[in-house]
């Protein structure tokens, strides 16, 4: 019994958490592009983000959103898929691009200004599709949209 115990924290803790799904618009100078995006806004959910995932689609997302601006730092702990990250302002323009990140990496990860969301999309999807600094996210969320 005590082995079991012990044990169900543990598989409990690589559990794969999904998250409420919304449709959030990306304009770049080809177009909008739709995805499939996953919704974090508390503590608890943008620290556990996409850990423990071992695929995803290349038109789904999960967009971290923080009330207001503030310096935002990501790492890649347990996170076992390569990805592209989308540091976004309030109105919804996207300042910087940190593309094909390492799986499981510590290095902190940040677009070294205020931001309001990251957003995260499988590595290569931003270059495949034309999102680069300048594009911008369509959400309530932002006020620019």
């Amino acid at each position: 019994m005590s082995l079991l115990f012990l044990a169900g924290p543990s598989q409990a803790s690589e559990e794969v958490v999904r998250l409420p799904v919304e449709q959030v618009i990306v304009t770049t100078d080809r177009g909008d592009i739709a995805f499939a995006t996953e919704i974090a806004t508390t503590d608890e959910t943008r620290s556990r983000g996409l850990m423990f995932r071992r695929s995803m689609g290349e038109r789904e997302a999960m967009l971290f959103h923080w009330p207001s601006p503030r310096l935002v730092s990501m790492w890649m702990r347990n996170t076992y898929l390569s990805l592209d990250m989308l540091f976004v302002a309030a109105d919804g323009l996207v300042v910087h691009v940190q593309a094909n990140t390492v799986p499981q990496s510590l290095d902190v990860l940040s677009a070294g200004r205020e931001v309001t969301a990251v957003m995260e999309l499988v590595a290569g999807t931003a270059a495949k599709l034309g999102i680069r600094p300048g594009s911008r996210l369509k959400h309530r969320f932002f006020n620019g949209s």
